[in-house]
């Protein structure tokens, strides 16, 4: 195998490589957009609920409640379920997928 042979290999490595990475980096992008839109949904579904326990006139009714779970199900059968944490911290198992940011954790906050 000559010189030119060897970096030829050795380019084609490495393009695979690079390949491989900006996969993996689209994977875990549409992971992420994925997430915020599942926190949208529950903020949005929090939101309603309180607002209908609160006694508020136009307040979405179950029409919209119904079609936020069958979302969030759907959500739930691609990517894991949903464990949500409390206002104060993570729920009662403490590990990590409940905790904010952790797989699985959602919490919705203004920054998302």
């Amino acid at each position: 195998m000559g010189f030119m042979d060897k970096v030829k290999a050795q380019a084609d490595v490495l393009a695979q490589k690079a390949q491989e990475g900006a996969k993996a980096g689209q994977d875990k992008l549409s992971a992420l957009q994925a997430k915020r839109q599942a926190d949208a949904m529950l903020e949005e579904l929090g939101g309603i609920i309180y607002c209908q326990r609160a006694g508020r006139p136009g307040v979405p009714g179950e029409d919209r409640v119904a079609a936020l779970i069958a979302q969030l199900q759907a959500y739930e059968a691609e990517h894991g379920l949903i464990t949500p944490v409390t206002a104060d911290g993570p729920a009662s198992s403490g590990g990590p997928a409940s905790a904010p940011g952790g797989t699985g954790g959602f919490i919705p906050s203004s920054g998302s």
